[in-house]
Parts: structure tokens; C-alpha cells; sequence
């Protein structure tokens, strides 16, 4: 029996195909630009909304972002039309420089885990390549994801009227 066209495995990633048109990315204006199995990067362009009070890149900003990457690196699913999803255990960030403009980048690797519990490891960095803040997490999938085939994506409501 031939897999249907949306459970054909894909090894591309199309950043264009990944739009996310609810939720927090929206809100704060980060984007994933880079997703593979065990790898994810996500990239926010600094605006001012994004500074706390002395003027520099917040650091909930940067907790988000890592997150957000370190979340999306054990959760690839190469099956079009599904995915996979984890809720975080655990978040430890350290902060180690600042920024208050331009592009930065958050990268994220998977690491070691079981069937259902995963942990991963990422960074942030400036324009110029200098790390601003680093993470590692914790992570457990949610129902039906910890399979590499993932559950079948939902209709947005939107769509299903």
C-alpha cells in the first residue's frame, strides 16, 4: 500500500511553508528559520518593544526565544500534515552578554532522552556572532508525539468554516 501525499516523510525544511499566525511568535515577532531532525533555529529582528528599562534585549525575551528553539529540536516531524509537540520541565538559562539592535539568532540541539522525555541545549547570539545568552531543557511530549510520525495536524478554526 503507497502513503498517501501528507504521509510522505520530508527532510526539507521550507521556512515559507512554517508560518505561525497565532499565538506568541506573532506577538513578539520571532521566526523559525531552520528546522531538522535534532535541530532548530529561531531569529527575531530587536525592536523597541523588545528592550527592558536599561535599554537592552529583555531577558524574558531571551528566555522565550530559547524556548521556543530548544522546544521546536525535539519535535521535527518529516511527515507533512502532522506534527509533534512537548510542553517544557524544565528552563535553565544564563545570561552572558547584551544587545539593543539588529538580527539575533537562537540555535538549538537536541541531546539525550527517553520515549517520552527529551533535553536539548542552544544559544543566542548577536549580529556579530557573540553569545548573549545560553539554555538547556527539559522537555516531554505531549500525547501521540512522542512517535516520530507525530498525530495529525488540526484545522485551524478559521479554516473550518
Amino acid at each position: 500500500m503507497s502513503a498517501a501525499p501528507d504521509d510522505r516523510p520530508s527532510s526539507a525544511f521550507d521556512p515559507r511553508a512554517y508560518e505561525q499566525r497565532v499565538g506568541l511568535p506573532v506577538l513578539m515577532g520571532y521566526r523559525l528559520t531552520e528546522w531538522s531532525a535534532e535541530r532548530a533555529v529561531v531569529e527575531l529582528v530587536v525592536g523597541p518593544q523588545h528592550l527592558n528599562r536599561s535599554s537592552v534585549l529583555h531577558g524574558g525575551v531571551l528566555a522565550t526565544l530559547l524556548d521556543s528553539a530548544l522546544g521546536f529540536a525535539g519535535c521535527w516531524c518529516p511527515h507533512p500534515g502532522r506534527y509533534r509537540s512537548a510542553v517544557t520541565l524544565s528552563l535553565t538559562t544564563n545570561y552572558i552578554g547584551q544587545v539593543s539592535s539588529g538580527v539575533v539568532r537562537t540555535i538549538a540541539r537536541k541531546g539525550p532522552g527517553g520515549s517520552r522525555i527529551y533535553t536539548c541545549t542552544g544559544e543566542t547570539l548577536g549580529e556579530d556572532g557573540a553569545i548573549i545568552a545560553m539554555a538547556q531543557g527539559v522537555f516531554r511530549y505531549r500525547s501521540g508525539s512522542e512517535r516520530p510520525e507525530g498525530v495529525p495536524r488540526p484545522v485551524p478554526e478559521q479554516e473550518s468554516r
